[in-house]
């Protein structure tokens, strides 16, 4: 499959494999809703082995994922500790208060994307009618808006320590946490088990059409399928969808490091343009982060338009800066044009 453009703007592009068409268009079906979907119920299964919780919930999104499992550990007027960066504060609609009524105390992240526990323990709030009830920790692994950065396990071990010593849960918005073990070399169990929940992203990296997956305590899930019917997450016959979240988790996880190489490939191509800035430690994972020089004489938008006349889509995030995404539909060919484009676009 030839694309018309190389399209760097996120993974979230990438098309399903045709390993992942074929499973699809014989995934054995049932009704999800009565629990008799085998190809969904193999993929929860699937996935909560992975991640070695007890159970899973096939959801349509990351964003519906992370929403079911802050009302599910939050009742009406309770508060959730997250970063001010966290994708689920910036870019999920305030699904958690308007949904939910569940209140947010957001933090600064460190710049590894971390929250410090001496920030947590600074927002936890007091036992008072006046305050809202702190209930849960969100973490995010890796960062996106920290530079794709991710958290090791000594970190996360802490975090839920220092949570479930105070009476709190700990939820991982993990929509790339399969890129941060692959980054470490680490089963993706110690990035998760010490949690209470965790959702990641079956759409991205991993190449699935459609779907995350929330994963937790049976009890949990329980409770979280119960949120996802009032959302109107029911699919019905969805392994259709299912069967190529199966095929990611078997044959996709591992690949992650070739779109980690590519972006540090990547990288040492880009700097060569005294025009072009990067972040420090960018990149961590598959993403690169860098900036426009003030010298450059262009805009960050400016040059996005001159790089799709060559065939390239980039992120735009600041009127100076962008995101460039590796993701199994970039090979060492296209990063390599796409170091051309940037020469002939910046001169």
């Amino acid at each position: 499959m030839t694309a018309p453009f190389i399209d760097l703007r996120s993974d979230t592009v990438t098309l399903p494999t045709p390993t992942m068409r074929e499973a699809m268009a014989n995934a054995p079906l049932g009704d999800d809703v009565y629990g008799e979907d085998p190809t969904v119920n193999a993929l929860e299964e699937l996935a909560a082995a992975k991640v070695g919780h007890e159970a899973g919930l096939f959801v349509a999104s990351g964003t519906m994922g992370n929403l079911i499992a802050m009302l599910t550990h939050c009742g009406r007027g309770d508060e959730v500790i997250l970063g001010k960066r966290a994708h689920t504060f910036l870019y999920e609609g305030g699904g958690i208060s308007t949904l939910g009524s569940v209140h947010s105390a957001q933090i600064w992240e460190q710049a590894d994307g971390s929250l410090a526990l001496d920030d947590l323990a600074a927002a936890i709030r007091p036992d008072d009618l006046h305050a809202p009830r702190t209930r849960l920790i969100a973490l995010e692994n890796t960062h996106n808006r920290c530079g794709g950065t991710f958290q090791p396990p000594a970190y996360v071990a802490a975090v839920s320590d220092f949570a479930h010593a105070r009476g709190l849960k700990v939820h991982v918005d993990g929509a790339r946490i399969f890129n941060a073990a692959v980054a470490q070399q680490v089963d993706v169990k110690k990035l998760t088990e010490p949690v209470d929940s965790i959702t990641f992203c079956l759409s991205k990296g991993l190449c699935a059409p459609v779907g995350s997956v929330l994963c937790g305590s049976r009890e949990f899930i329980a409770l979280a399928r119960r949120w996802r019917k009032h959302l109107g997450g029911g699919m019905r016959q969805a392994g259709i969808l299912a069967a190529g979240g199966v095929v990611a988790l078997n044959e996709m996880v591992e690949r992650l490091s070739q779109d980690h190489a590519r972006a540090q490939k990547l990288a040492q191509g880009l700097s060569i343009y005294p025009q072009l800035v990067f972040d420090a430690g960018s990149p961590a994972t598959n993403m690169l982060f860098l900036n426009l020089a003030e010298a450059a004489g262009l805009s960050a938008a400016q040059v996005a338009e001159a790089l799709k006349v060559r065939g390239v889509l980039v992120g735009v995030t600041g009127a100076r800066r962008f995101r460039l995404v590796m993701h199994y539909w970039v090979g060492d060919a296209e990063v390599e044009r796409v170091v051309g484009a940037f020469g002939e676009v910046l001169g």
